[in-house]
């Protein structure tokens, strides 16, 4: 998927994209479909991933007035709650957002892919990122942002994690979990 992306010139910074979930061309946009949709739009609180390609999301909802809960990569199980929209980029989290052990309150989580499928499943860049690996409930439903060439029918292999919508730059997919491939 990296080497796709690249070759179509489809990423932006950090550069190249290999090793992480890239930040695509479009994330604004689609951060603006997910955030707009009527299933997210009423949401208050929202655990969201630290990469690059989400911070249009933090941005947009921070400025909305939704209170954020990012992990902190240095300590696992730990967050940053942010309200300041200023906490949405990385380096201002620990100068504006609070600790906080537990993202108290979240309605959903919003965490970035390497590629995503019709049927819902997501795969992250394979560090830990996942639902899983920050111990959220698995009843939190999940929505994840994606260039249309990253949705792909069927993953080449087990999702590291099932989400609810898929929002790129032209719309929000629901994904059908009885889609299969013929």
């Amino acid at each position: 998927m990296w080497d796709r992306l690249a070759a179509a010139r489809l990423c932006a910074f950090p550069l190249p994209p290999h090793g992480h979930c890239p930040n695509f061309v479009g994330t604004l946009g689609a951060a603006r479909r997910l955030l707009a949709h009527p299933e997210v739009a009423p949401l208050r609180t929202l655990v969201v991933g630290p990469e690059r390609a989400l911070l249009p999301l933090r941005r947009l909802a921070l400025a909305s007035g939704v209170t954020l809960y990012v992990p902190q990569g240095h300590r696992a199980g730990w967050y940053w709650r942010l309200t300041d929209p200023a906490g949405a980029q990385l380096g201002r989290m620990a100068a504006v957002g609070e600790a906080a052990r537990h993202p108290e309150g979240a309605q959903a989580a919003v965490l970035a892919c390497v590629a995503a499928d019709l049927t819902g499943g997501r795969l992250g860049k394979g560090f830990g990122w996942g639902a899983r690996g920050l111990g959220l409930s698995p009843a939190l439903p999940e929505y994840t942002l994606a260039h249309p060439v990253m949705l792909l029918p069927a993953l080449p292999c087990a999702p590291d994690s099932r989400v609810a919508l898929i929002a790129t730059p032209r719309g929000v997919h629901r994904p059908d979990p009885a889609f299969s491939q013929t």
